[in-house]
């Protein structure tokens, strides 16, 4: 653990020095996501629901419903990163890699932007950011999930 002094030479412990680096470039990230829905919903004057009335949109894919897709974009985002930062505060409480840990949060925010900008908005909604940013957060947390039962592992005793 590092420390720092603040005030009169009072130390202070920085207890998760990694996942709190990473809290501002995911808020951030997750700010624009919800301001998008929020520029869709106020253009439209749709304030509940999460796609618009079309009159004759049968092809979803070519022609997506741009308050749907960014609820989507949101959603999806929602669903997998705080479970993420859950997993992520077990390793690093554990004495995680701090190098290691750093590393996997940025891999996860460039897969998280890869998945929406490359793939939700790609061309047609399946950008080849879609596979690439799905499978790889599911695959990074199942790999966070393994190094933080990994790092606990003595206290099973094996």
């Amino acid at each position: 653990m590092s420390s720092h002094t603040i005030g009169l030479s009072l130390p202070r412990v920085l207890f998760l020095p990694v996942t709190g680096t990473w809290t501002l470039p995911f808020a951030a990230y997750l700010l624009l996501l919800s301001n998008r829905v929020a520029y869709r919903r106020g253009k439209h004057e749709k304030y509940l629901g999460d796609k618009l009335v079309r009159e004759s949109s049968n092809d979803e894919q070519s022609n997506p419903d741009p308050l749907h897709l960014a609820s989507r974009a949101h959603q999806n985002f929602i669903e997998n990163v705080p479970l993420a930062f859950i997993f992520a505060l077990v390793a690093e409480l554990n004495g995680g890699n701090k190098k290691a840990l750093n590393y996997g949060m940025a891999a996860l925010l460039a897969l998280r932007i890869l998945h929406v900008e490359l793939g939700l908005y790609g061309e047609n909604t399946v950008g080849l950011g879609r596979p690439v940013g799905y499978y790889g957060t599911q695959a990074w947390l199942a790999g966070m999930a393994a190094y933080g039962s990994y790092l606990v592992k003595a206290y099973w005793e094996f």
